[in-house]
């Protein structure tokens, strides 16, 4: 586990700023990639890696201005894997955020929290100000 590096991912005008290091997932932005299998197989690749040598506490955090059906795929895929992994479900917390009154976003927070068993919370915030150095609104640490 300790071979295990950050991965950073800069935000463009399709795909969301990703950073990923032990103890946090950072995913926010806008995803429309083109090719979203190309974008989001080293996210899902490093997060299995991760899952698999770990069970410290992990806070995820994921924030989307919009995402495509494609997208949405590899986010659901990406949480179900976690929520399969006993050693690292019991200590994962899960913060969806959305834009005031996006009510899609919302809705959606509340579709993926319906498929997982950990604590998962739906928050109101202001997505596309987000950024990695803002405190958790739930700390999961």
């Amino acid at each position: 586990m300790k071979s295990l590096k950050r991965y950073i991912a800069e935000p463009t005008r399709r795909t969301p700023r990703v950073i990923l290091e032990p103890g946090r997932f950072f995913i926010v932005g806008r995803s429309i990639p083109e090719s979203p299998g190309e974008f989001y197989r080293p996210v899902f690749d490093w997060i299995i890696k991760y899952a698999e040598g770990s069970n410290q506490r992990t806070g995820i955090e994921l924030g989307f201005e919009y995402i495509n059906t494609s997208s949405i795929k590899w986010i659901y895929n990406i949480i179900k894997k976690i929520s399969g992994m006993k050693n690292l479900i019991e200590n994962v917390t899960i913060c969806w955020y959305y834009d005031a009154g996006d009510e899609d976003m919302c809705e959606l927070g509340f579709i993926l929290k319906s498929l997982v068993d950990c604590p998962f919370y739906v928050i109101e915030s202001e997505v596309a100000e987000r950024t990695p150095d803002d405190q958790c609104a739930i700390n999961a640490m």
